[in-house]
């Protein structure tokens, strides 16, 4: 019988947005630290904006009966998610160059 998590451990899961290091290894421990609280700060901004236009969409559809302001409600959505998509994959995606270039 083969465990399919036999070899991981919680910080595999829970490691959140720090990336790999794959091409940063050489970096410092307070580098990495600086790096991870800006992707952290980066990514809670980005949540804002999207909470941000969920509440501008929501006003603006049903108190104020503004489609403008609901379409820009949308559009802060869909940016702030897609956001959050590219800083939680940056870390893979420099791997990935870092491991194509090697």
């Amino acid at each position: 019988m083969l465990m399919a998590a036999e070899k991981g451990d919680i910080n595999t899961i829970i490691g959140g947005i720090a990336p790999d290091w794959g091409p940063f290894g050489s970096l410092g421990n307070e580098a990495r630290v600086m790096i991870e609280v800006v992707m952290a700060v980066a990514i809670l901004l980005c949540l804002g904006i999207a909470i941000w236009g969920a509440a501008k969409q929501r006003i603006g559809a049903t108190a104020l009966r503004d489609t403008f302001s609901a379409e820009q409600g949308k559009g802060l959505i869909i940016a702030g998610l897609t956001g959050v998509f590219i800083i939680g994959s940056l870390g893979t995606l420099f791997t990935i160059v870092y491991g194509m270039a090697v």
